[in-house]
């Protein structure tokens, strides 16, 4: 097994012929996604799509929890986009107000998500412990996923006074009526629950996940890798047929008016009344003023 060190936040290994694997590897956070996590992420989603040698794609995390989501205690969020190597050029992100959020996550969270998706290699997602909100956004672009019985799925967005993560996959993944139930209580969904509903591939042991990963992926990088992404590209192209690609771009437009709301309110992306007590602090927001 050959292991690259050019990431700080990621570890990209090959452990055998044929398959990349990609390990988050920010455990101490529960591997949260700041701006260098993502932009991370996807480059070594970039080097395994672009390496005619891999021709499977595994995710997958170090340490107890798959991943807490977005980091919420990031500072100066867009002049680390500003100064980022591979930064975009949706106005630079130097542009002001509610445009400059939305280019922001336009990129890195709904583009990011998207990009992956799409690549035209099979993706597997490893997923152990908690997997909450933008940690979804990671696991639902793969094609498959297989979780360890101690995994969970979880996100708590309407609670923080938006409508959900940016990438709207929920209503795809786990039908409608269990879609509204998820997001209006923000209940976890177990491993197994997830897959009864389909949105999961495999439970097993957690001791035998990477393992698991490794099998599924052997399978796969058995066959013809043309026939794979053109037959990836025809499911993909079949949910978009059905009006997936619109509804994506509505709910993220609708998240967009969330954060101007709760900005013009409490000068924060969120509704920080619903954010627990200790992570109120942490952040230092203050209630006083809409109170």
């Amino acid at each position: 097994m050959t292991a690259s060190t050019e990431f700080q936040y990621i570890v990209y290994e090959t452990p055998e012929a044929g398959i990349a694997r990609i390990m988050l590897n920010r455990p101490e956070t529960a591997n949260a996604q700041d701006t260098r996590f993502l932009y991370e992420l996807n480059a070594a989603f970039d080097r395994a799509a672009h390496d005619d040698d891999i021709r499977v794609i595994i995710l997958a995390a170090n340490g107890k929890h798959f991943s807490s989501g977005h980091d919420l205690a990031e500072k100066n969020s867009y002049e680390a986009m500003h100064d980022h190597a591979t930064v975009g050029t949706m106005c630079g992100f130097t542009c002001a107000g509610a445009e400059r959020q939305m280019a922001r996550e336009e990129e890195i969270y709904l583009g990011f998500s998207e990009r992956w998706r799409n690549i035209p290699k099979p993706t597997i997602a490893a997923v152990q412990g908690k997997c909450i909100a933008g940690g979804l956004m990671l696991v639902w672009p793969c094609d498959l996923i297989i979780a360890s019985d101690d995994a969970s799925f979880t996100d708590p967005t309407v609670s923080f006074g938006v409508g959900g993560v940016e990438f709207f996959h929920h209503l795809w993944e786990v039908g409608a009526r269990k879609a509204k139930e998820m997001l209006f209580t923000s209940d976890a969904l177990s491993a197994a629950d997830a897959h009864r509903l389909g949105m999961v591939n495999q439970v097993v042991p957690r001791e035998e996940l990477a393992e698991a990963a490794l099998v599924m992926a052997r399978k796969v990088a058995a066959k013809s890798r043309f026939a794979l992404k053109l037959t990836k590209k025809a499911i993909n192209g079949a949910q978009d047929a059905q009006g997936r690609e619109l509804a994506m771009q509505n709910a993220f437009h609708l998240h967009q008016l969330a954060h101007t709301h709760w900005l013009k309110l409490y000068d924060f992306l969120m509704d920080p009344t619903g954010l627990p007590e200790a992570t109120r602090r942490a952040l230092g927001i203050k209630l006083d003023a809409a109170e």
